[in-house]
């Protein structure tokens, strides 16, 4: 094809066909009727059609096409229908008298007609986020329908396409007149020459085949997985299928990527790793792929201006247009070198390391042995109490460690603390060194370059590196040329004062690189801005996380039941507050540690405890004043007559000693509890506990003294809404005259007084009234375990037992109490506390121990100084409105449960029949994470987020954790 007749075609519009004579067509040729609906395209025109004998896509395109054209893409088709763990693609579906494709004319227009079997799925382009899983899956898919297409030929392949990447400069040229923005079309047109320029020495080394071109979020169709996520599996048009690039196809798909990007390049790595272990590319394809992609934008944006030029009524093209201009602005974001770095590193291949040889001593009057580093890092030790927010802080402690040792730095590629923020993802690795070191200090070329000068920034422009120094007194002069060894100037200051000199390297002459680099990017940004250990030593360089190792360790050695958060976790180091941070800087919002109630890091509580272990620490059987003190505040805080306290080491030692303490006091062994419960994991506590959550099997293999009732859950149980107290009793009923005709008495009766593992759902009205009356009278004990709802966390009340006008026999507690420290107790009435010393003496070595006590003690006192109850009660009841807010906005949340900082959301599928949303849960939870919110599911269906952050939560963490979830449920996860 000739390119003036490629140039007519970029010029056309949709084809002049209405639905009506869609409807005559199909009748005519394929003795097909049912109902159509126009589906998008830019120069053809499709109707998806929905008959008695199936759903199908009747494509119309424009006679300036060759029918060769059509021809490969029906062979195609074929090909990869023939080919065993190929991608799905669509049936061709022939006309009544077997042709393929049918030449015929509307209106005095020739066109050409297929029919292809609709394939069923669902599509990416309209999701806003794709997550890595999806990314990667369609980056495989790429590959494998490459891999597979690798034996195809046809003479149709070999065709004028304005797509064809191989033609982007001249196509770009063309389409560029009917952009009229002058500063839109230079921006464009300049872009496109840089990406041309670097394609060009590198086309002679890429392969040609036959190449899909087209494998985006409109032409591909896929399932969720497990966790939610959308796994691209088929491919749905190959419109644009020619002999091209076989890198070309890739770019065509990373491209694609980028409007779903949220502005971030590196989006597309999991995409290329994914193609890399499938198809793997050449070191000349990988490093032209950033080119091409950016070429493929500049074609996006150019033709879908020159389209609605010609075809102002094409909504498919002026909806696409938006996300084109994403693309575009996407792929102009960053350098061309970096995401060539980071391509490279995410198809594992090998970077050239700079060459070094003949580099001299930057500080030729100092010894690099004699040089201190300062640890600036998440575990750093100068880090405490949130001292890493101050001004300068970085700065002071350098200045600190040089007045000390005479000459101190920063470590490269050291992630900063002071740089984590809250929450939001920043750039904290450092891609340079700090020194701070004698004023007047000699400062010497490593090598030989050209001087640049400007606003106090030297550079020194060698062969292929750049020095970037700041702080100096130049004593050279603009442009000059010097050798290795020469002087550059002193650094800058008084004498017999510190001065400052900041030093960096960068591979990409011209280039201005940034100081620091985001985690995402360190690694592309380590190739370009290579560590000035080259000039110093190796000890400038800190040492970097190993996360995934240390997580193989912990697998390997920790037992396989003790599980953790998150399949691919983040190495927490540091809290402080509400949030908390990763080995890489990174920080989250901490919205589910009901341990550390006063939040994390707290420097009154670390002293306290801190002192009394420099004091004493033994066990609760010698007397000192921390027990008695402490029992004592407990007891006061408890209704009248619960006086006496047990002091243990966690919430299943306390239910396990309060299950046992009715056993001992009654004389029975029965116990009653609730369904969808959880209270430990002794074997006591265990035994009660009846969450499939926890334990799968939890409901066949209850010891015959636990006896279960349904659980009063208000909103998803057997009776629903919050006057179903009478219901929940009449089925407890039948289990008590059970145990009545048993003959062995009931020991007690234990539960939650918020349904806690359930989300926080509000037993109903007058249910624990009834039931504490029920069992009392049977000579029972009644059991408010608070481990996870008590202790202020309700903001309301102190203790959960008090939203239902009840005063219980035994108390546990535990988490919260000890805010971190292993500290719980067990309260109850001296009469039934006494009642233990029938089968002997209570011992816990460490429960009640002098640091315990102290700990204990400390958190009272600190929520009563920062009045954390009144803080769980404002903050709680603004998030708890900002969440009801999402029910009316999306349909998977189906209800709020809760009260002050204990509440959980839960998702549904139907709002009618509650199907739970468990995948999209874990779903959320893990999309969560990735915006720097920390939070978990629960419930036995695991379809609630329970929220129970530390009570320190302010309200704008409050909100910045409503905003992300808001942002995950119109994105989608």
């Amino acid at each position: 094809m000739t390119d003036e007749a490629l140039v007519d075609r970029m010029a056309l519009p949709r084809p002049d066909v209405t639905a009506s004579d869609a409807e005559e067509i199909l009748l005519a040729h394929y003795s097909l009727s049912g109902t159509l609906a126009e589906l998008g395209s830019q120069q053809d025109r499709n109707y998806r059609v929905d008959s008695n004998r199936g759903r199908y896509v009747l494509k119309i395109c424009h006679a300036a096409y060759e029918t060769r054209e059509l021809e490969a893409q029906n062979a195609a088709i074929h090909h990869l229908k023939s080919k065993q763990g190929a991608p799905r693609v669509p049936k061709v579906i022939a006309t009544n008298d077997g042709r393929e494709i049918v030449v015929l004319t509307v209106r005095g227009q020739g066109y050409q007609v297929r029919l292809l079997e609709y394939l069923e799925g669902q599509g990416l382009t309209e999701l806003t986020y794709l997550a890595p899983a999806s990314v990667a899956a369609l980056g495989a898919l790429c590959a494998g329908l490459a891999q597979a297409l690798a034996d195809f030929n046809h003479p149709g392949l070999d065709r004028s396409l304005q797509w064809d990447l191989r033609r982007a400069g001249p196509v770009a040229v063309q389409l560029l007149s009917a952009i009229t923005d002058s500063a839109a079309r230079d921006r464009i047109a300049k872009t496109m020459v840089m990406a041309v320029r670097r394609i060009q020495p590198l086309a002679p080394s890429l392969r040609l085949q036959a190449v899909h071109h087209d494998v985006t979020g409109d032409n591909v169709v896929g399932h969720r997985d497990a966790r939610g996520h959308i796994i691209p599996d088929g491919v749905i048009d190959f419109g644009d299928i020619i002999r091209g690039w076989l890198v070309g196809d890739l770019a065509v798909t990373c491209a694609s990527l980028l409007h779903q990007a949220d502005g971030d390049p590196f989006h597309i790595l999991p995409a290329v790793t994914a193609y890399q272990a499938i198809y793997p590319l050449s070191d000349e394809e990988l490093k032209a792929l950033w080119p091409l992609i950016v070429a493929r934008a500049v074609i996006l944006v150019a033709s879908g201006e020159q389209q609605i030029s010609v075809d102002p009524d094409n909504d498919y093209v002026r909806d696409n247009l938006d996300r084109e201009r994403a693309i575009f602005d996407t792929a102009m974001s960053v350098p061309f070198d970096l995401m060539e770095a980071a391509i490279l590193k995410a198809a594992g291949a090998d970077v050239a390391a700079p060459e070094t040889s003949g580099w001299l001593p930057l500080l030729p009057d100092i010894d690099p042995a004699g040089i201190a580093y300062v640890d600036l890092g998440v575990r750093s030790p100068h880090f405490s109490a949130g001292n890493w927010l101050n001004t300068d802080m970085d700065w002071r402690l350098l200045a600190r460690m040089a007045t000390e040792n005479g000459t101190a730095a920063t470590r490269y590629g050291e992630y900063r603390l002071s740089r984590a923020g809250t929450a939001k993802a920043q750039a904290t690795c450092a891609l340079h060194v700090d020194i701070c070191l004698a004023a007047g200090s000699a400062i010497a070329a490593p090598f030989a370059g050209r001087i640049g000068w400007k606003d106090q920034h030297l550079t020194l422009a060698g062969d292929n590196m750049t020095l970037h120094l700041d702080g100096l007194d130049l004593s050279v002069d603009d442009g000059a040329e010097i050798a290795a060894g020469d002087s550059l100037g002193t650094v800058f200051g008084e004498a017999s004062s510190l001065g400052g000199l900041r030093v960096q390297l960068c591979s990409v002459a011209g280039l201005e690189p940034p100081l620091f680099a985001s985690p995402r990017a360190a690694a592309a940004w380590s190739v370009l801005c290579p560590s000035p250990s080259l000039l110093l030593s190796p000890q400038a360089d800190a040492p970097q996380p190993e996360t995934a190792a240390l997580f193989a360790r912990r697998r390997a050695h920790l037992a396989r039941p003790q599980k953790n958060y998150y399949a691919a976790p983040p190495q927490i180091e540091r809290g402080w507050k509400e949030h908390l941070f990763d080995v890489e800087g990174r920080a989250y919002l901490d919205m589910v540690n009901n341990v550390t109630i006063l939040g994390h890091g707290h420097p009154k509580f670390a002293a306290a405890i801190g002192a009394q272990w420099l004091r004493l620490n033994t066990n609760s059987r010698f007397h000192y004043g921390a027990i008695t003190e402490f029992s004592e505040r407990l007891a006061a805080l408890s209704p009248d007559g619960l006086d006496a306290v047990f002091l243990v080491n966690s919430g299943s030692e306390a239910n396990d000693l309060a299950l046992r303490l009715a056993q001992a006091h009654s004389g029975a062994r029965n116990m009653l509890c609730l369904l969808e419960a959880y209270h430990g994991w002794s074997a006591a506590s265990d035994a009660v506990s009846t969450s499939i959550a926890d334990n799968p099997q939890a409901l066949t293999t209850r010891p015959d003294w636990v006896h279960a009732v349904v659980s009063p859950n208000t909103y998803r149980g057997a009776f629903r809404g919050p006057d179903t107290a009478a219901n929940y009793l009449s089925a407890v009923t039948p289990v008590l005259e059970a145990i009545d005709s048993g003959g062995n008495g009931l020991a007690g009766f234990i539960c939650e007084s918020v349904y806690g593992n359930a989300g926080g759902i509000p037993l109903p009205d007058g249910y624990l009234r009834e039931i504490y009356a029920q069992v009392r009278a049977r000579g029972g004990v009644c059991i408010a375990d608070e481990v996870q709802v008590g202790y202020s966390r309700l903001g309301h009340y102190f203790w959960g037992f008090e939203q239902q006008g009840v005063v219980p026999d035994i108390i546990t507690i535990a988490k919260s109490m000890g805010n971190g420290h292993p500290l719980g107790a067990v309260i109850t009435t001296r009469e039934i506390a006494q009642s233990l010393e029938k089968e002997g003496t209570f011992f816990s070595s460490t429960g009640g121990s002098p640091v315990s006590c102290v700990a204990g003690m400390t958190v009272l006192d600190i929520m009563a100084e920062e009045k954390l109850q009144e803080n769980a009660r404002t903050v709680g009841d603004h998030l708890k409105a900002r969440l009801a807010a999402l029910i009316d906005r999306h349909p998977i949340a189906g209800a709020v449960h809760g009260m002050g900082l204990y509440l959980g959301l839960e998702f549904v599928r139907d709002r009618t029949t509650l199907e739970p949303a468990t995948e999209e849960t874990a779903a959320i939870c893990d999309r969560l994470l990735e915006l720097g919110v920390i939070m978990q599911p629960t419930g036995d269906h695991q379809n609630v987020l329970k929220i129970k952050p530390p009570l320190c939560l302010s309200i704008d963490s409050a909100d910045f954790f409503a905003d992300m979830l808001e942002k995950v449920l119109e994105e989608g996860w």
